[in-house]
């Protein structure tokens, strides 16, 4: 069963506007989906409420592709991407994909990078993502394993 807390007003808004209440106690409600996916409400006392999907996912369901780009584009909160800010994107290194570009092993890959197996088999398995570091560490070995390597041994 996953729980979780939405942030937001009891009005419905996620996201703080002009003349919107500010977050506290009082307006974040609490909610958890229940195993046959039935979004509740968790209320003070404990009991649980249905929340009401009011999506017409019909409607949705039949949106043509211009009409899914037009929306999107509409969209005040959450524009989309200049070119300069999709310039600025970098990939995360794959670690799958390095280690099998360089050959190796899962255990080849953990002991000559210094990485802990169990790290690298969470990365692979999406269990978890590399942090800034590791990222980086990840394009080094990328782009020059070699250097990688003998730095490593010397």
């Amino acid at each position: 069963m996953q729980s979780f807390i939405l942030i937001g007003n009891k009005s419905g808004e996620l996201s703080q506007h002009e003349g919107q209440e500010k977050m506290s106690e009082t307006n974040i409600i609490k909610v958890k989906r229940l195993p046959n996916g039935t979004v509740v409400q968790i209320m003070p006392d404990g009991s649980q409420c249905p929340i009401e999907d009011k999506t017409d996912w019909t409607r949705l369901k039949n949106m043509t592709e211009e009409e899914i780009e037009a929306g999107a584009l509409a969209d005040p909160d959450n524009p989309p991407m200049t070119d300069k800010e999709l310039k600025r994107l970098r990939r995360v290194p794959n670690p799958k994909e390095i280690r099998h570009r360089l050959h190796m092993t899962q255990e080849q890959f953990a002991i000559q990078f210094h990485v802990p197996l169990g790290t690298l088999r969470d990365w692979e398995q999406g269990a978890k993502q590399p942090d800034t570091a590791a990222r980086s560490y990840l394009r080094v070995i990328e782009k020059a394993p070699q250097t990688v390597i003998q730095a490593l041994e010397s």
